[in-house]
């Protein structure tokens, strides 16, 4: 584990260039809580990082659904939803609600419950949703355990997309609120970061990921918004990941036990990004326009990652878990 890296100099100067000296103020608030909702109550800025890249998301498709063509949305109405109606679906921390207000384009779904305490999110969510006549679902700005104080054996669905991660003590989340807010047979899904709390990567990881760093050419190489090419990467402080978002990772290596625990799996898919999250941050603009070099570069790093992949777990799960039924 390290308290401080030169990555994490290098990331202040870069956000600085990218998002402005507020951004970087905003980070010196001392009540961690608000420098978390301030990290989510961005307006839109846009960010060079790897889930902008096209193939990155069809290859998501691909390891989820089995078809880069299909979102996990899509699929689900396929596999698991396709007979069910008036469906009560929770998202807790939703941001920008994409997922949601996808699935509320499908009647089988009667109530969709968005709850982030990002406001600014939650109203551009919500035009889209009015803006696309969407009366099925609608949007609460609250604290998420607070909210989820209200609640009981309520909902057939509850969605976490890249969210649970900033839950602490997750086993007693699942297992105490998560659970008991679902109904008997209802479906946790998740698609999440799993790996290592704080993002705190061990000295092996650290060195494939430098390696798949050095399969890409320097002139695909230039971080956004400098004339600075990234030429190596030093991993994640501890102290700089507190500051920024004290929520961030904060017990993500307890998720996919507790949810084990707690939970029958459906499916439990593996979709990698051990490598590729970090090898690609700050460079991944220059993969969002291809060409044949640009595309046959990121087919080596996919090759790379899923050679590493056969020998260690994936630190992002796409899964879906059913609540067992009460046996008296």
């Amino acid at each position: 584990m390290k308290i401080v890296t030169i990555d994490d100099f290098c990331d202040i100067y870069f956000k600085m260039k990218q998002k402005g000296f507020n951004f970087i103020f905003s980070k010196l608030n001392p009540i961690g809580k608000l420098r978390t909702k301030n990290t989510f109550n961005q307006n839109k800025i846009y960010a060079s990082e790897w889930y902008i890249i096209p193939q990155i998301r069809e290859r998501w498709n691909k390891l989820i659904c089995g078809n880069k063509n299909v979102p996990y949305e899509d699929f689900l109405m396929q596999e698991i939803f396709a007979k069910k109606i008036n469906l009560r679906l929770l998202s807790l921390g939703s941001g920008t609600c994409k997922r949601e207000l996808k699935f509320a384009s499908y009647p089988n779904f009667g109530e969709i419950t968005c709850v982030d305490f990002a406001q600014t999110k939650l109203n551009e969510a919500k035009e889209i949703a009015k803006s696309e006549n969407l009366n099925n679902i609608h949007f609460v700005c609250d604290d998420i355990y607070t909210y989820l104080q209200k609640q009981t054996d309520y909902f057939d669905v509850v969605l976490f997309n890249s969210s649970l991660h900033h839950f602490k003590n997750v086993n007693h989340f699942i297992q105490n609120q998560i659970s008991g807010i679902l109904k008997d047979e209802g479906y946790l899904i998740i698609n999440e970061y799993v790996g290592k709390n704080r993002i705190q990567y061990p000295p092996g990881q650290i060195k494939a990921i430098n390696q798949a760093l050095q399969l890409i050419p320097d002139k695909y190489k230039k971080i956004y918004g400098t004339n600075i090419t990234k030429k190596k990467f030093y991993g994640l402080g501890l102290l700089r990941m507190m500051i920024a978002d004290p929520s961030e990772c904060i017990d993500s290596i307890n998720i996919l036990p507790a949810i084990h625990n707690n939970f029958k799996t459906v499916i439990e898919r593996p979709v990698g990004g051990n490598l590729l999250f970090c090898a690609l941050k700050n460079i991944s603009h220059n993969f969002v326009s291809l060409d044949t070099e640009n595309e046959e570069i990121l087919n080596t790093l996919f090759a790379f990652e899923d050679d590493y992949l056969k020998e260690n777990p994936s630190d992002f799960i796409f899964g879906v878990y059913e609540k067992p039924q009460k046996s008296w």
